[in-house]
């Protein structure tokens, strides 16, 4: 866990959820992963017809409020829980583009927390742009969804 002085607060941006015992969490935002979340979300919009698309929705996990970076919805689960706040179901596709900073237990305990809420499958992406597939039984190939994903590249910087 970092601990930030108030001063460091204002140079950084940082996403900020609740997380287990009503501690605070955050994590450092970048414009790679803001580009890759609309990327995601552009791309199930179009593959994905008649659901929709939700950005950064909350639900109710056993670890806490979560928020994924993108999640797909099915028109059953929009008509069953429209757009109460927070979720008390997860959505069918819960997406996390990780930072390098999370480790490997975070992401365990994600993964099992949107999965034990309902979600058909939780998708990890990184900032290189390697899609990882969880569903019940574990890791897996490829989704059960008919989607084809093509995520851009990092731009060097200038």
């Amino acid at each position: 866990m970092t601990r930030l002085a108030a001063s460091d607060l204002l140079f950084r941006r940082y996403r900020i959820e609740p997380g287990v015992w009503g501690k605070v969490e955050m994590t450092e935002a970048s414009n790679r992963r803001g580009r890759l979340q609309g990327a995601l979300a552009a791309q199930l919009g179009r593959q994905l017809i008649g659901g929709a698309v939700l950005m950064r929705c909350s639900i109710a996990t056993a670890i806490g409020i979560r928020c994924p970076d993108v999640a797909w919805v099915s028109p059953e689960f929009l008509a069953a829980y429209g757009e109460i706040t927070p979720y008390g179901r997860a959505p069918e596709i819960c997406v996390e583009v990780v930072p390098a900073s999370d480790t490997q237990a975070e992401l365990q305990e994600r993964i099992r927390a949107y999965l034990d809420a309902g979600a058909h499958e939780v998708w990890l992406v990184s900032e290189a742009g390697a899609m990882r597939y969880f569903g019940a039984a574990g890791e897996k190939p490829k989704s059960d969804f008919p989607v084809a994903l093509k995520l851009p590249p990092p731009i060097d910087k200038p």
